[in-house]
This record gives structure tokens, sequence and C-alpha cells, in this order.
């Protein structure tokens, strides 16, 4: 993600982001992590949901994120951990400093050719990138009917989120995982102030997208009544090793 991109939108939102999006299933990091991996790049970091679990892994870990506002949600949260600000198409490292590198909800926001490029410089010979996206699982009637509320799975229906074309890397794998987080109807609300469907509207309409949104938590039939309820969540996973 560079300056000037649609991504730059999660600027102002850097600290509800942090409260309210939710980290990967230990399976999904399980599967997407080598067993001999000792120095892992966390790229797009964000606030630091994927760096946090990788820390508690006992890896070494270097983050890397292009917002200062995510970078210091990051830093406050995780003071110890190897920040370093940039991009997926100019990551900050030298040549072949890490022995993986995964991405985690962001890849749909690089700019896929030089970011691989990029990618493949960084990474030990016969490393691996692992690709993570936390999904909205819309199989649940409830989650389906905000998603067309806020269009979001037409949104993620035109996005690229793992690479078209990944020239350099091979054996590449997908592998879905199923979880849940519990939401409460202000923290459902919290958590679609942090997609960029929500970011790109105006005042007026982001209002009005969140009356409708409280109003469906209000009388859909799985969230009625309930003061908490769950929110399913599909982890897609995709991973490759370069050469």
């Amino acid at each position: 993600m560079t300056a000037g991109t649609p991504g730059r939108s999660f600027d102002e939102t850097a600290s509800t982001y942090a409260a309210t999006r939710p980290g990967y299933p230990d399976e999904a990091l399980a599967w997407l992590l080598p067993a001999t991996a000792r120095r892992v790049l966390d790229l797009g970091a964000s606030t630091g949901k994927l760096t946090r679990q990788l820390v508690q892994r006992g890896l070494d870990v270097v983050a890397v994120e292009p917002s200062t506002q995510m970078g210091a949600e990051l830093t406050t949260e995780l003071p110890g951990v190897d920040f370093r600000p940039g991009s997926a198409e100019a990551i900050p490292l030298p040549d072949a400093d890490v022995d993986v590198e995964l991405v985690g909800s962001a890849f749909h926001w690089f700019d896929h050719a030089p970011a691989l490029r990029e990618i493949a410089r960084v990474l030990r010979p016969g490393g691996g990138l692992g690709l993570a996206r936390n999904i909205p699982d819309e199989r649940a009637p409830w989650v389906a009917a905000v998603g067309k509320l806020t269009g979001a799975r037409d949104r993620r229906a035109r996005r690229r989120p793992v690479p078209d074309d990944p020239t350099g890397f091979t054996a590449v794998e997908t592998h879905d995982v199923d979880f849940a987080t519990r939401v409460t109807r202000p923290s459902l609300l919290a958590l679609l102030q942090t997609f960029s469907y929500y970011l790109v509207l105006g005042p007026v309409d982001r209002k009005r997208l969140l009356d409708t949104a409280g109003q469906l938590a209000d009388t859909h039939p799985d969230t009625a009544g309930r003061a908490a309820f769950d929110l399913p969540y599909v982890t897609r996973c995709w991973r490759a090793t370069l050469g």
C-alpha cells in the first residue's frame, strides 16, 4: 500500500481497528508457518494483530507498515518489536533477510508485481510467503444481511487477495479455517467503522449505514434481544515457497 491509495483511509480508524478487528486462529498460523521458521516479516502489519501472535510463538519478528497511525498503535502495544515504516513495494530490509513473510488481510492493497519482487528479494532461498485474510462468514444469515447492507461481498469479489501470477514461487497451496468472535451491538458497529466501505463515505452516509446496521442487529432473529452473539469468520490462507 502506497501513499494516496484508498488503504490510507485506515489512518483515521487505527485505534478502533486495534480494538475490534480479530486476530488469526492458531490453526491458520500453524499451517502458514514452516517448522523451521525463525525470522519472520509481518508485511502490512497494521496495528500488530498478527505481529503479537508471531511474537508469542517465540519468533524473531520484524513488522513493516506504511501508516503512521497504524504503526503508532503497534509500537504502543508492542514496544519491543522491530517496527519499520515501509511498504510492500519498498521493503526496508536487506536481501535474503527473513525465513518467512506473512501478510494478514492486506495483500489486496499491494501493487502485486513490484510487491512480489520485493518479497522475493528479502526472502532467504527456499523461504515461504503466507497470506491470511479474515472474511465474515456469510453462511450465517445475519452476516449475509450485513454484507448486503454494506456491499462488502461485491467489494471483496473485485479485489485480488492472492497473486494472479506468483512468478518465482512454487508449491502453492490454500486452506480455509473457520472461527468466530463474540461481539455486542456496540462492538459490531465499531467494527463496521474499520472497513473501507464505511471510510470512503461522507458523514451523512456513514450515519445512515450505522443506523441501518443497528436496526438490523435489533431485529434480526439471530441477534435481536441478545447482549452478545457470535460473529463467524473464514480465514482464507494461501502459501507458497520461493524457488
